[in-house]
């Protein structure tokens, strides 16, 4: 009994490592947000301290900027993670779950970007924070569990974002920032310790 018992815990963690992205890194998430609230911080500042007109165009930069290297510690650590766990980190699920997760992120950022061009800015935090919860749970099937429930609390908050428009940059902060600390580190001991 005991032989087939670990026979299909086999079969069943190699179904798994198939189906599902898992080179996903808990540190990855932490570092996303310390990187969401330093960006954060660099644009509240800026924003108390420069004219309006300067404010558009810096604020776009600050995001690209905090974006691009939220995505790099991603892939780092992903990396380093399938390293240790020889396996490869691109593959056709890699490719699968970039896809799904592309569509509901482009949509938000073009209709952030709109928003942008026709001066209603108050609305950009709001929207994308519901496109990026949307974009987690859509990946979610791929991927790890919690990543929906992350999805989840992410649209919670740009929906919060919407309805109390001026205070944008908290949700902003409290969603790409705080949520991510706590959801890596969980994963991080949950998952990357073991």
């Amino acid at each position: 009994m005991g032989k087939e018992l670990e026979d299909i815990r086999a079969i069943r963690e190699m179904m798994e490592k198939s189906s599902k992205f898992l080179s996903l890194s808990g540190l990855s998430g932490v570092f996303a947000g310390c990187t969401a609230m330093m960006g954060a911080a660099v644009a509240y500042f800026y924003i108390l301290y420069q004219p309006v007109d300067k404010l558009v165009s810096y604020v776009i930069l600050d995001a690209g900027i905090t974006l691009v290297l939220a995505i790099g510690f991603g892939i780092l650590f992903s990396a380093r993670k399938a390293h240790k766990k020889n396996q490869k980190l691109v593959n056709a699920l890699t490719l699968k779950l970039i896809y799904n997760m592309a569509i509901p992120l482009l949509a938000g950022g073009a209709l952030s970007l709109i928003l942008i061009m026709r001066g209603q800015i108050e609305l950009v935090a709001s929207i994308t924070l519901l496109f990026y919860g949307l974009a987690l749970i859509n990946v979610s099937k791929y991927t790890l569990d919690e990543i929906h429930y992350l999805g989840i609390t992410q649209i919670v908050l740009g929906l919060a974002a919407a309805l109390f428009l001026y205070h944008g940059l908290l949700f902003w902060t409290i969603g790409f920032g705080l949520c991510h600390i706590i959801y890596g580190a969980f994963m991080y001991k949950k998952y990357d310790l073991k």
